[in-house]
């Protein structure tokens, strides 16, 4: 199996998109990080779950832990609701991480070591110029491995 066989179409967001606008297509589709994609469709970034957070989790609080105790549950739960005017190109970090790409072709023993090596549970499947044709998320991989397992 190859990784174009397993690959889905995912929701993508831009850098210009509100962050609103990314947990939201994050959260209804059920997505276990984002892929941002430049203006002709090509993959920029993918950002696992928790590199998502980064984004709306404040840097103060991400820094000082002590911090987040001393807000009180109502106030703590402000910050999702604080986004304002800010996009996705205004959170992603200053030296992004790897991009996170697989071509067509690729087999799913390579799209896992990919997983394994940027600790990200989805990767972007691009053809042979770098447009995204898909996505795969980890569920989608370890089903696709246990269904095709010769026991």
């Amino acid at each position: 199996m190859r990784a174009r066989d397993i690959a889905m179409i995912i929701p993508t967001v831009r850098v210009e998109d509100p962050v609103a606008e990314a947990l939201r297509v994050m959260a209804v589709r059920r997505l276990p990080g984002l892929i941002v994609v430049d203006n002709a469709n090509r993959p920029r970034l993918v950002l696992p779950g928790t590199q998502v957070l980064r984004l709306v989790v404040p840097s103060t609080y991400q820094d000082d832990p002590a911090l987040c105790r001393a807000i009180d549950e109502q106030h703590a739960a402000e910050f999702w609701y604080g986004f304002g005017d800010l996009t996705v190109g205004d959170c992603l970090p200053a030296k992004p991480t790897r991009l996170g790409t697989v071509p067509t072709d690729a087999t799913l023993l390579e799209v896992a070591a990919l997983m394994a090596r940027s600790h990200s549970p989805l990767v972007a499947v691009i053809d042979e110029s770098g447009m995204l044709t898909g996505g795969i998320t980890l569920e989608r991989l370890v089903t696709s491995l246990a269904v095709s397992s010769p026991s």
